[in-house]
């Protein structure tokens, strides 16, 4: 695996398995590959207060009090497969593709694997 790839994906359910928010399940909202990071549903609240803004009119934001999800490291969450955990692995599988002119030829396609029961994800 290349330095940024990760094996987790947006919309992935994933299980938190350190921290703070340690057991808690939730859905991927986003993946930040560069820094290695992921922002989970309902996992790693945090308040922000935002000030009030009236530029542009009826744009304006009112401030207050806003409860976000802040990214956790990828290390942190685990991929939830049935009832249990699993890693994600990778395998290639023989596949028949096809040509625009309709021919077909045989060709690879990479699919996500579980490592525990060996299913596709």
């Amino acid at each position: 695996m290349g330095k940024h790839s990760m094996k987790i994906r947006k919309g992935d359910t994933v299980k938190v398995i350190a921290g703070k928010d340690k057991g808690a399940e939730g859905k991927v909202i986003l993946v930040l590959r560069e820094e290695q990071r992921v922002i989970v549903e309902g996992v790693n609240r945090v308040k922000k207060h935002t000030k009030v803004v009236n530029q542009g009119g009826r744009a304006g934001t009112t401030g207050g009090i806003i409860t976000t999800e802040a990214p956790i490291h990828v290390s942190n969450v685990m991929l939830v497969e049935g009832d249990g955990v699993t890693r994600a692995g990778f395998r290639r599988d023989e596949v028949l593709k096809r040509r625009p002119d309709g021919s077909t030829y045989p060709g690879t396609r990479s699919v996500r694997i579980s490592r525990k029961s060996g299913k596709e994800i």
